[in-house]
């Protein structure tokens, strides 16, 4: 008996919070203003931002590197003041930004490197990012991982992940704050909601302030041989940082982020250009059946894949099609919109990519990603021509965007490049703007100019040993600014 997933109102409260940037964002404080009652909102840069990152590889010979960059912006104050800094859950130093617009790194080995949490004020609060990279170059979990660190939160989906054998997949769950944080996980695979096993009817993971746990998937199921399943994620009390770490056996490892949405049309982008095999995964929370039409935008528009022109997804269940080596030797993003464009139906959805064959295969996922918006970053790219290709998808009308690469954590130039998108078209930039003499990881910005909505992600490849290891992160709105409604004097509520 399947059982059907409602959009809680847990879910609609955090998406309204994080649209508004008030989920893991201070505004600054409104000041008077002369003007009308009801005067246009204020927009300010915001004053406090919080990330979160999970702890990166059980293996011990696992490298990852820490990157973290806050785009300067324009008409904020100077650095005076501000603070930024990533720490163990104990409290220990691992990254402590200083300027705006400066990225810094730091570089960790083996199995021992923890979670970290952190914080920024002031002048690097506004669209403050990290990121995580991590090589493992042999082993069952060998791959290269990446993610970008998150906003804590409480509602998130994971279409994509696995109780299969040979698939460990892991929750990972992070709680910046002081109090203890509890957390639902409920698994939906083709049939819906997955039974527990016998004794965990109601399992509730309780994570302690300023602390992680992962929690291994295929252990909360009675069937655990279920190829797709998607994760649901949230919390009764407090809030955490959830993301999904994957390992496949024989194919590679890396993580998946939350997915977003659920809305009625979504954009997987950076589908890497010589992608083997794709594999599509989607969910549908809610009371109603969806319809979809997947269509492939590369740079010459978009199509619908031979044979797989609509996805069925019944209601409360995890659907998925394999679209094969889709792309055809260019780099491409998925769009998937409702098949009847006056019913939408909200789902969640994210890609499966392997890049190689056989023996010498590596894994990657990508989630349904929102628009990059007023401006997006991404750090930890390499100075390598071929390792970083950016890609970028007109998901509307046509648009104009800006692209910055900031100066290298060791030095070096920005790099700026504006570009031109046709309306339904995905163009893949390599190299990408770099930083000139720069050394070491270097971040790129991506601002939106006009037009769009603009959809992009970033493809950071490390070859290692004939394996085409590599990961995918997207871009997202760094709501670096809020709206601060604009206050006036009004003696009349004193009698009111």
């Amino acid at each position: 008996m399947k059982q059907r997933v409602p959009l809680t109102l847990a879910a609609v409260t955090a998406a309204l919070a994080a649209s508004c940037g008030l989920a893991f964002l201070t505004a600054p404080a409104a000041t008077p203003a002369a003007g009308a009652r009801g005067a246009a909102a204020a927009r300010m840069p915001v004053e406090r931002s919080v990330l979160v990152c999970p702890a990166p590889s059980s293996s011990d010979i696992a490298e990852t590197t820490y990157t973290s960059l806050s785009p300067a912006t324009p008409g904020q104050a100077g650095a005076k003041g501000a603070a930024a800094r990533l720490a163990t859950t104990e409290g220990k130093a691992v990254l402590e930004p200083k300027e705006p617009g400066k990225p810094v790194a730091a570089t960790v080995s083996g199995a021992e490197a923890p979670a970290l949490t952190g914080t920024a004020q002031g002048a690097l609060a506004p669209g403050w990012t990290a990121q995580q990279t991590t090589k493992v170059a042999v082993g069952q979990a060998r791959g290269l991982l990446g993610l970008a660190c998150t906003a804590p939160g409480t509602d998130f989906w994971f279409p994509g992940v696995s109780t299969a054998k040979g698939r460990q997949d892991y929750v990972h769950l992070t709680n910046p704050d002081d109090t203890v944080a509890e957390v639902d996980i409920k698994l939906y695979g083709p049939d819906g909601l997955l039974k527990a096993k016998p004794g965990t009817p109601d399992l509730v993971t309780e994570v302690k302030p300023h602390s992680t746990t992962k929690v291994w998937l295929a252990t909360l199921a009675a069937d655990a041989q279920l190829p797709d399943v998607t994760a649901h994620v949230t919390t009764r009390s407090g809030r955490v940082g959830a993301s999904t770490q994957i390992a496949e056996d024989g194919v590679g490892s890396d993580w998946l982020p939350a997915s977003d949405g659920p809305a009625g049309s979504l954009v997987l982008p950076g589908i890497p250009a010589d992608a083997t095999s794709v594999r599509l995964i989607a969910f549908a929370p809610g009371e109603d059946d969806a319809d979809l039409k997947p269509k492939l935008s590369g740079p010459n528009g978009s199509i619908s894949p031979a044979g797989k022109e609509q996805l069925h997804v019944k209601a409360g269940m995890t659907a998925s099609v394999d679209l094969g080596d889709l792309t055809r030797g260019e780099a491409g993003s998925l769009f998937l919109a409702p098949a009847d464009p006056k019913k939408p139906v909200p789902v969640v959805a994210a890609l499966r990519v392997v890049r190689g064959t056989g023996a010498k295969q590596e894994v990657a996922f990508i989630p349904a990603s929102p628009p990059a918006g007023e401006r997006a970053t991404v750090a930890d790219n390499r100075l390598d021509d071929k390792a970083t290709t950016l890609t970028l998808t007109a998901s509307g009308a046509d648009a104009k965007v800006r692209v910055t690469a900031s100066p290298g954590t060791e030095g070096g130039t920005p790099a700026v490049q504006e570009l031109t998108l046709k309306a339904g078209t995905t163009r893949a930039v390599t190299p990408t703007p770099a930083p000139a003499g720069g050394k070491g990881p270097y971040a790129l910005t991506v601002e939106t100019l006009s037009g769009g909505p603009v959809h992009a992600a970033r493809t950071l490849a490390l070859p290692t040993d004939g394996i085409p290891m590599f990961t995918v992160q997207t871009f997202a709105d760094d709501r670096s600014r809020v709206s601060v409604p604009r206050a006036v004097e009004d003696p009349s509520i004193l009698v009111r």
